[in-house]
Protein backbone atom coordinates (compact mmCIF):
# COMPACT_ATOMS: atom_id res chain seq x y z
CA UNK A 1 0.00 0.00 0.00
CA UNK A 2 1.42 3.62 -1.43
CA UNK A 3 1.97 6.42 1.51
CA UNK A 4 3.73 9.33 1.83
CA UNK A 5 6.29 10.11 4.62
CA UNK A 6 7.38 13.64 5.05
CA UNK A 7 10.40 15.52 7.08
CA UNK A 8 8.41 18.31 8.15
CA UNK A 9 9.57 21.93 9.64
CA UNK A 10 11.00 23.27 6.11
CA UNK A 11 9.14 26.39 4.68
CA UNK A 12 7.90 25.92 1.21
CA UNK A 13 9.74 28.14 -1.04
CA UNK A 14 9.03 28.79 -5.26
CA UNK A 15 7.00 28.12 -7.86
CA UNK A 16 4.40 26.12 -8.18
CA UNK A 17 2.03 25.18 -11.69
CA UNK A 18 -1.61 24.42 -11.31
CA UNK A 19 -3.54 21.75 -13.27
CA UNK A 20 -7.03 21.81 -14.79
CA UNK A 21 -9.98 21.45 -12.60
CA UNK A 22 -10.73 18.16 -11.96
CA UNK A 23 -14.03 18.97 -10.82
CA UNK A 24 -14.84 20.74 -14.19
CA UNK A 25 -12.63 17.94 -16.60
CA UNK A 26 -15.05 15.27 -15.17
CA UNK A 27 -17.86 16.82 -16.21
CA UNK A 28 -16.13 18.22 -20.01
CA UNK A 29 -15.63 14.61 -20.48
CA UNK A 30 -18.98 13.76 -20.19
CA UNK A 31 -20.07 16.93 -22.38
CA UNK A 32 -17.92 14.77 -25.01
CA UNK A 33 -19.94 12.24 -25.74
CA UNK A 34 -22.89 14.45 -26.65
CA UNK A 35 -21.71 14.49 -29.95
CA UNK A 36 -20.78 11.70 -33.29
CA UNK A 37 -17.85 14.87 -34.15
CA UNK A 38 -14.41 14.70 -32.47
CA UNK A 39 -13.75 16.68 -29.22
CA UNK A 40 -10.18 17.61 -27.89
CA UNK A 41 -9.96 18.63 -24.26
CA UNK A 42 -6.85 20.01 -22.99
CA UNK A 43 -5.12 21.03 -19.60
CA UNK A 44 -6.69 17.96 -18.54
CA UNK A 45 -5.14 16.69 -14.94
CA UNK A 46 -4.30 12.98 -15.13
CA UNK A 47 -5.76 12.09 -11.79
CA UNK A 48 -7.51 9.13 -11.10
CA UNK A 49 -11.27 9.73 -11.53
CA UNK A 50 -10.38 11.75 -14.92
CA UNK A 51 -8.54 8.24 -15.64
CA UNK A 52 -11.40 6.14 -14.61
CA UNK A 53 -14.34 8.21 -16.35
CA UNK A 54 -12.52 7.83 -19.57
CA UNK A 55 -12.26 4.32 -18.97
CA UNK A 56 -15.99 4.30 -18.16
CA UNK A 57 -17.05 6.39 -21.97
CA UNK A 58 -14.70 3.64 -23.64
CA UNK A 59 -16.55 0.96 -21.90
CA UNK A 60 -20.02 1.68 -24.19
CA UNK A 61 -17.93 2.51 -26.74
CA UNK A 62 -16.45 5.89 -27.37
CA UNK A 63 -12.87 6.20 -28.54
CA UNK A 64 -10.40 8.10 -26.72
CA UNK A 65 -6.68 9.08 -27.94
CA UNK A 66 -4.60 10.56 -25.81
CA UNK A 67 -2.15 13.35 -27.10
CA UNK A 68 -0.13 13.37 -24.39
CA UNK A 69 -1.09 13.36 -20.57
CA UNK A 70 -3.18 16.57 -20.21
CA UNK A 71 -4.88 16.24 -23.55
CA UNK A 72 -7.66 13.71 -25.07
CA UNK A 73 -9.28 13.31 -28.34
CA UNK A 74 -12.76 11.90 -27.66
CA UNK A 75 -14.59 10.51 -30.49
CA UNK A 76 -18.16 9.08 -29.06
CA UNK A 77 -19.74 8.53 -32.84
CA UNK A 78 -18.97 4.66 -31.94
CA UNK A 79 -20.56 4.19 -28.66
CA UNK A 80 -23.05 1.05 -28.70
CA UNK A 81 -24.66 1.24 -25.35
CA UNK A 82 -26.05 3.65 -22.90
CA UNK A 83 -25.64 1.39 -19.96
CA UNK A 84 -22.77 2.15 -17.98
CA UNK A 85 -21.41 -0.66 -15.58
CA UNK A 86 -21.04 -0.59 -11.56
CA UNK A 87 -16.93 -1.86 -12.11
CA UNK A 88 -16.08 1.96 -12.81
CA UNK A 89 -18.80 4.03 -11.71
CA UNK A 90 -18.32 2.88 -7.92
CA UNK A 91 -14.89 4.54 -7.81
CA UNK A 92 -15.81 8.18 -8.46
CA UNK A 93 -18.94 10.69 -7.80
CA UNK A 94 -19.10 12.88 -10.89
CA UNK A 95 -20.03 9.58 -12.68
CA UNK A 96 -23.59 10.70 -12.48
CA UNK A 97 -22.77 13.24 -15.43
CA UNK A 98 -22.85 10.07 -18.11
CA UNK A 99 -26.69 10.39 -17.07
CA UNK A 100 -26.92 13.96 -18.52
CA UNK A 101 -24.98 13.58 -21.60
CA UNK A 102 -26.51 9.75 -22.47
CA UNK A 103 -29.92 11.11 -21.76
CA UNK A 104 -29.26 14.48 -23.75
CA UNK A 105 -28.27 12.67 -26.31
CA UNK A 106 -30.02 9.70 -26.86
CA UNK A 107 -32.91 10.08 -24.70
CA UNK A 108 -31.81 6.71 -22.32
CA UNK A 109 -28.83 6.16 -19.83
CA UNK A 110 -28.61 3.38 -17.30
CA UNK A 111 -25.73 4.27 -14.67
CA UNK A 112 -25.28 3.06 -11.10
CA UNK A 113 -25.61 5.08 -8.51
CA UNK A 114 -22.53 6.80 -7.50
CA UNK A 115 -19.39 6.92 -5.39
CA UNK A 116 -16.74 8.90 -4.48
CA UNK A 117 -15.58 10.39 -0.95
CA UNK A 118 -17.44 9.43 2.06
CA UNK A 119 -17.68 12.53 3.33
CA UNK A 120 -21.91 12.75 3.78
CA UNK A 121 -25.06 12.59 2.03
CA UNK A 122 -25.05 13.77 -1.46
CA UNK A 123 -28.25 12.64 -2.73
CA UNK A 124 -29.82 12.99 -6.21
CA UNK A 125 -32.99 14.28 -5.91
CA UNK A 126 -32.30 17.37 -7.50
CA UNK A 127 -30.87 15.58 -10.35
CA UNK A 128 -34.03 13.31 -10.48
CA UNK A 129 -36.12 16.06 -10.09
CA UNK A 130 -34.93 17.75 -13.01
CA UNK A 131 -34.70 15.42 -15.64
CA UNK A 132 -38.39 14.40 -14.88
CA UNK A 133 -39.10 18.04 -15.70
CA UNK A 134 -37.76 17.62 -18.85
CA UNK A 135 -40.22 14.73 -19.43
CA UNK A 136 -38.09 11.67 -18.80
CA UNK A 137 -38.66 8.88 -16.44
CA UNK A 138 -36.62 7.91 -13.64
CA UNK A 139 -36.42 4.67 -12.01
CA UNK A 140 -33.54 3.32 -9.21
CA UNK A 141 -33.37 -0.24 -9.55
CA UNK A 142 -30.59 -2.80 -8.24
CA UNK A 143 -28.34 0.53 -7.59
CA UNK A 144 -28.96 1.44 -11.23
CA UNK A 145 -30.53 5.13 -11.77
CA UNK A 146 -32.33 4.43 -15.81
CA UNK A 147 -33.62 7.30 -17.27
CA UNK A 148 -36.23 7.40 -20.46
CA UNK A 149 -37.98 9.66 -22.70
CA UNK A 150 -39.03 9.74 -26.04
CA UNK A 151 -38.63 13.53 -26.24
CA UNK A 152 -37.06 15.62 -23.73
CA UNK A 153 -39.27 19.36 -23.36
CA UNK A 154 -37.62 22.40 -22.05
CA UNK A 155 -39.27 23.34 -18.81
CA UNK A 156 -38.48 25.78 -15.87
CA UNK A 157 -36.98 23.96 -12.86
CA UNK A 158 -36.03 25.55 -9.13
CA UNK A 159 -33.73 23.71 -7.50
CA UNK A 160 -34.41 23.37 -4.00
CA UNK A 161 -31.47 23.50 -2.99
CA UNK A 162 -27.88 24.92 -4.73
CA UNK A 163 -26.11 21.71 -6.34
CA UNK A 164 -22.95 21.92 -8.81
CA UNK A 165 -23.88 18.40 -9.96
CA UNK A 166 -27.54 18.55 -10.41
CA UNK A 167 -26.87 22.17 -12.12
CA UNK A 168 -24.61 20.68 -14.47
CA UNK A 169 -25.80 17.28 -15.02
CA UNK A 170 -29.86 19.10 -15.90
CA UNK A 171 -27.92 21.78 -17.96
CA UNK A 172 -26.39 18.81 -20.09
CA UNK A 173 -29.70 17.18 -20.76
CA UNK A 174 -31.49 20.22 -21.66
CA UNK A 175 -28.64 21.13 -24.39
CA UNK A 176 -30.60 19.85 -26.97
CA UNK A 177 -34.05 19.47 -25.37
CA UNK A 178 -36.79 20.82 -27.47
CA UNK A 179 -37.59 24.72 -26.69
CA UNK A 180 -36.40 26.83 -23.42
CA UNK A 181 -35.26 25.44 -20.10
CA UNK A 182 -35.15 27.68 -17.33
CA UNK A 183 -32.92 26.75 -14.38
CA UNK A 184 -33.32 28.75 -10.96
CA UNK A 185 -31.27 28.85 -7.73
CA UNK A 186 -28.70 27.41 -9.86
CA UNK A 187 -25.13 26.67 -8.73
CA UNK A 188 -22.13 29.34 -9.80
CA UNK A 189 -19.43 27.49 -9.11
CA UNK A 190 -16.88 28.57 -11.94
CA UNK A 191 -16.85 23.97 -13.47
CA UNK A 192 -20.74 25.30 -13.97
CA UNK A 193 -19.44 28.40 -16.10
CA UNK A 194 -16.95 26.47 -17.97
CA UNK A 195 -19.04 23.22 -19.24
CA UNK A 196 -21.42 25.86 -20.54
CA UNK A 197 -18.50 27.40 -22.15
CA UNK A 198 -17.77 24.15 -24.05
CA UNK A 199 -20.84 23.72 -24.55
CA UNK A 200 -21.75 26.45 -26.39
CA UNK A 201 -18.33 25.63 -28.42
CA UNK A 202 -20.03 22.91 -29.82
CA UNK A 203 -23.45 24.70 -30.53
CA UNK A 204 -25.13 24.75 -27.86
CA UNK A 205 -27.37 28.19 -26.56
CA UNK A 206 -26.60 28.61 -23.19
CA UNK A 207 -26.83 32.34 -21.08
CA UNK A 208 -26.40 32.61 -17.24
CA UNK A 209 -23.98 30.54 -16.21
CA UNK A 210 -22.34 32.20 -13.41
CA UNK A 211 -25.30 33.37 -11.79
CA UNK A 212 -28.56 31.97 -10.15
CA UNK A 213 -30.83 31.46 -13.43
CA UNK A 214 -29.35 29.88 -16.03
CA UNK A 215 -31.40 30.04 -19.47
CA UNK A 216 -31.13 27.19 -22.33
CA UNK A 217 -32.30 27.24 -25.84
CA UNK A 218 -32.14 23.42 -27.39
CA UNK A 219 -30.57 22.76 -30.22
CA UNK A 220 -31.01 19.82 -32.59
CA UNK A 221 -27.51 19.00 -32.36
CA UNK A 222 -23.88 19.50 -31.11
CA UNK A 223 -20.68 19.54 -33.34
CA UNK A 224 -17.12 18.93 -32.81
CA UNK A 225 -14.62 21.18 -30.36
CA UNK A 226 -11.01 21.77 -28.80
CA UNK A 227 -11.36 22.96 -25.33
CA UNK A 228 -9.07 23.93 -22.66
CA UNK A 229 -9.97 23.16 -19.21
CA UNK A 230 -9.73 26.19 -16.37
CA UNK A 231 -7.29 26.04 -13.44
CA UNK A 232 -8.14 24.43 -10.64
CA UNK A 233 -9.20 26.49 -7.46
CA UNK A 234 -8.88 23.43 -4.83
CA UNK A 235 -5.29 22.38 -5.88
CA UNK A 236 -4.46 26.26 -5.69
CA UNK A 237 -5.63 26.90 -2.55
CA UNK A 238 -4.46 23.63 -0.98
CA UNK A 239 -0.92 24.88 -1.91
CA UNK A 240 -1.63 28.77 -0.65
CA UNK A 241 -2.48 27.20 2.50
CA UNK A 242 0.91 25.03 2.88
CA UNK A 243 2.69 28.03 2.11
CA UNK A 244 0.95 29.69 5.07
CA UNK A 245 0.96 26.62 7.56
CA UNK A 246 4.76 26.04 6.73
CA UNK A 247 5.33 30.02 6.89
CA UNK A 248 6.59 29.59 3.24
CA UNK A 249 6.96 31.91 -0.19
CA UNK A 250 4.89 30.81 -2.94
CA UNK A 251 3.81 31.68 -6.19
CA UNK A 252 0.62 29.87 -7.34
CA UNK A 253 0.79 30.31 -11.34
CA UNK A 254 -1.78 29.10 -13.73
CA UNK A 255 -4.82 30.11 -11.70
CA UNK A 256 -7.70 32.52 -12.13
CA UNK A 257 -7.05 34.94 -9.20
CA UNK A 258 -10.75 35.86 -9.35
CA UNK A 259 -11.59 32.27 -8.49
CA UNK A 260 -9.84 32.65 -5.27
CA UNK A 261 -10.91 35.30 -3.95
CA UNK A 262 -12.76 33.94 -0.77
CA UNK A 263 -9.63 31.97 -0.62
CA UNK A 264 -7.15 35.02 -0.30
CA UNK A 265 -9.62 36.73 1.73
CA UNK A 266 -9.43 34.54 5.05
CA UNK A 267 -5.26 34.11 3.92
CA UNK A 268 -5.32 37.77 4.48
CA UNK A 269 -7.34 37.45 7.53
CA UNK A 270 -4.84 35.37 9.51
CA UNK A 271 -1.83 37.41 8.82
CA UNK A 272 -0.52 36.48 5.30
CA UNK A 273 0.87 38.46 2.63
CA UNK A 274 -0.51 37.94 -0.61
CA UNK A 275 0.51 39.62 -4.05
CA UNK A 276 -2.25 39.04 -7.14
CA UNK A 277 -0.93 38.91 -11.21
CA UNK A 278 -2.72 38.54 -14.12
CA UNK A 279 -2.58 34.49 -13.77
CA UNK A 280 -0.73 33.95 -10.54
CA UNK A 281 -0.79 34.76 -6.59
CA UNK A 282 2.10 34.98 -3.92
CA UNK A 283 1.46 33.81 -0.54
CA UNK A 284 3.78 34.74 2.06
CA UNK A 285 3.19 33.10 5.48
CA UNK A 286 3.94 35.20 8.39
CA UNK A 287 5.98 34.18 11.40
CA UNK A 288 2.34 33.97 13.32
CA UNK A 289 -0.46 33.32 12.05
CA UNK A 290 -3.78 34.92 13.51
CA UNK A 291 -6.77 33.25 14.41
CA UNK A 292 -10.22 33.73 12.54
CA UNK A 293 -13.59 32.03 12.18
CA UNK A 294 -14.95 30.40 8.55
CA UNK A 295 -18.10 29.28 7.21
CA UNK A 296 -18.27 26.93 4.06
CA UNK A 297 -20.84 28.52 1.43
CA UNK A 298 -21.58 27.79 -2.38
CA UNK A 299 -19.29 29.70 -4.75
CA UNK A 300 -18.70 32.89 -4.42
CA UNK A 301 -18.44 32.12 -0.68
CA UNK A 302 -15.73 29.66 1.18
CA UNK A 303 -15.43 26.38 -0.93
CA UNK A 304 -16.27 23.21 0.85
CA UNK A 305 -13.43 21.54 -1.19
CA UNK A 306 -11.28 24.06 1.04
CA UNK A 307 -12.12 23.38 4.49
CA UNK A 308 -9.89 20.72 6.12
CA UNK A 309 -6.98 22.54 4.58
CA UNK A 310 -7.55 26.10 6.74
CA UNK A 311 -8.35 24.09 9.19
CA UNK A 312 -5.13 22.75 9.79
CA UNK A 313 -3.45 25.96 9.37
CA UNK A 314 -5.67 27.45 11.75
CA UNK A 315 -4.40 24.97 14.19
CA UNK A 316 -1.67 26.53 14.38
CA UNK A 317 -2.80 30.03 14.48
CA UNK A 318 -2.36 32.13 17.86
CA UNK A 319 -6.17 31.96 19.62
CA UNK A 320 -9.02 30.32 18.97
CA UNK A 321 -10.98 29.83 15.50
CA UNK A 322 -14.37 28.45 14.54
CA UNK A 323 -14.84 26.25 11.57
CA UNK A 324 -18.43 25.56 10.26
CA UNK A 325 -19.51 23.29 7.77
CA UNK A 326 -22.19 24.32 5.97
CA UNK A 327 -22.24 21.27 2.87
CA UNK A 328 -21.29 18.25 4.17
CA UNK A 329 -21.74 16.69 7.69
CA UNK A 330 -19.12 14.26 7.43
CA UNK A 331 -15.91 16.46 6.68
CA UNK A 332 -14.72 16.58 10.19
CA UNK A 333 -13.32 12.89 10.03
CA UNK A 334 -9.65 14.31 10.02
CA UNK A 335 -9.58 15.82 13.09
CA UNK A 336 -9.22 12.60 15.21
CA UNK A 337 -5.92 12.04 12.63
CA UNK A 338 -4.78 15.74 13.35
CA UNK A 339 -4.93 15.40 17.04
CA UNK A 340 -2.32 12.66 17.22
CA UNK A 341 -0.30 15.41 15.42
CA UNK A 342 -0.88 17.59 18.51
CA UNK A 343 -4.18 19.86 17.19
CA UNK A 344 -6.56 20.80 20.09
CA UNK A 345 -9.76 20.92 18.22
CA UNK A 346 -13.23 19.88 19.63
CA UNK A 347 -16.49 18.82 17.04
CA UNK A 348 -19.54 20.09 18.20
CA UNK A 349 -22.52 19.04 15.37
CA UNK A 350 -21.60 21.02 11.58
CA UNK A 351 -18.43 23.08 13.75
CA UNK A 352 -15.07 22.59 14.79
CA UNK A 353 -13.35 24.96 17.89
CA UNK A 354 -9.94 25.38 17.14
CA UNK A 355 -7.41 26.11 20.01
CA UNK A 356 -4.00 26.90 18.38
CA UNK A 357 -1.16 25.16 18.94
CA UNK A 358 2.70 26.29 18.89
CA UNK A 359 3.63 23.08 16.41
CA UNK A 360 2.61 20.09 15.19
CA UNK A 361 4.64 16.66 16.01
CA UNK A 362 5.08 14.32 13.02
CA UNK A 363 2.98 10.66 13.62
CA UNK A 364 1.12 8.11 11.12
CA UNK A 365 -2.02 9.41 9.49
CA UNK A 366 -4.61 8.17 7.77
CA UNK A 367 -6.32 10.28 4.68
CA UNK A 368 -9.73 9.38 5.12
CA UNK A 369 -10.90 11.03 1.69
CA UNK A 370 -9.36 13.41 -0.94
CA UNK A 371 -9.26 16.96 0.81
CA UNK A 372 -8.73 15.93 4.13
CA UNK A 373 -5.76 13.82 2.78
CA UNK A 374 -4.19 17.11 1.54
CA UNK A 375 -5.00 18.72 4.62
CA UNK A 376 -3.15 16.16 6.62
CA UNK A 377 -0.02 16.40 4.20
CA UNK A 378 0.20 20.39 4.92
CA UNK A 379 -0.09 19.43 8.62
CA UNK A 380 3.14 16.88 7.80
CA UNK A 381 4.83 19.63 6.23
CA UNK A 382 4.63 22.32 8.59
CA UNK A 383 5.39 19.62 11.56
CA UNK A 384 8.24 19.01 13.38
CA UNK A 385 10.30 15.43 12.89
CA UNK A 386 8.70 12.64 10.37
CA UNK A 387 4.74 12.24 9.56
CA UNK A 388 3.67 8.97 7.01
CA UNK A 389 0.17 9.35 5.58
CA UNK A 390 -1.45 6.34 4.75
CA UNK A 391 -4.43 6.00 1.84
CA UNK A 392 -3.01 8.13 -0.61
CA UNK A 393 -5.24 6.52 -3.42
CA UNK A 394 -7.51 9.29 -1.81
CA UNK A 395 -5.14 11.90 -2.60
CA UNK A 396 -4.71 10.53 -6.09
CA UNK A 397 -7.82 10.57 -7.04
CA UNK A 398 -8.04 14.89 -7.10
CA UNK A 399 -4.02 16.09 -7.07
CA UNK A 400 -1.83 15.12 -10.14
CA UNK A 401 1.95 15.14 -9.30
CA UNK A 402 1.12 16.21 -5.70
CA UNK A 403 4.68 14.78 -4.22
CA UNK A 404 6.62 15.94 -7.17
CA UNK A 405 4.89 19.68 -7.26
CA UNK A 406 5.78 19.62 -3.21
CA UNK A 407 9.34 18.71 -4.21
CA UNK A 408 9.18 20.93 -6.00
CA UNK A 409 8.77 23.87 -3.70
CA UNK A 410 11.96 21.73 -1.19
CA UNK A 411 9.44 19.97 0.75
CA UNK A 412 11.63 16.64 2.04
CA UNK A 413 8.48 14.33 0.73
CA UNK A 414 8.51 10.94 -0.72
CA UNK A 415 5.75 8.19 -2.39
CA UNK A 416 6.80 5.21 -0.71
CA UNK A 417 5.44 1.50 -0.97
CA UNK A 418 7.38 -0.98 2.05
CA UNK A 419 8.60 -0.44 5.06
CA UNK A 420 12.13 -0.64 3.66
CA UNK A 421 11.49 2.60 1.29
CA UNK A 422 10.33 4.42 4.39
CA UNK A 423 13.04 3.60 6.19
CA UNK A 424 15.79 4.62 3.29
CA UNK A 425 14.21 8.46 3.61
CA UNK A 426 14.51 8.62 6.86
CA UNK A 427 17.93 7.97 6.70
CA UNK A 428 18.85 10.19 4.13
CA UNK A 429 16.10 12.73 5.39
CA UNK A 430 18.06 13.25 8.84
Amino acid sequence: MEQYIIKGGIPLTGDVDISGAKNAALALVAAAIMTDDKVVIDNLPDVRDINVLIQAIEGIGARVVRRDANCVEIDSSTISSVRVDYEYIKKIRASYYLLGALLGKYHKAEVALPGGCNIGSRPIDQHIKGFKALGAEVEIDHGMIMTEAKELIGNHIYMDVVSVGATINVMLAAAMAEGKTIIENAAKEPHVVDVANMLNSMGANIKGAGTDVIRIRGVEKLHGTEYSVIPDQIEAGTFMFAAAATRGNVLVKNVIPKHLEAITAKLLEIGCCIEEYDDAVRVIGPEELKATHVKTLPYPGFPTDMQPQIAVTLALSTGTSVVTESIFENRFKYVDELTRMGANIKVEGNSAFIVGVEKYMGAEVSAPDLRAGAALVIAGLAAEGFTTVDDIVYIQRGYEKFEEKLRGLGARIEKVSSEHDAQKFRLKAV
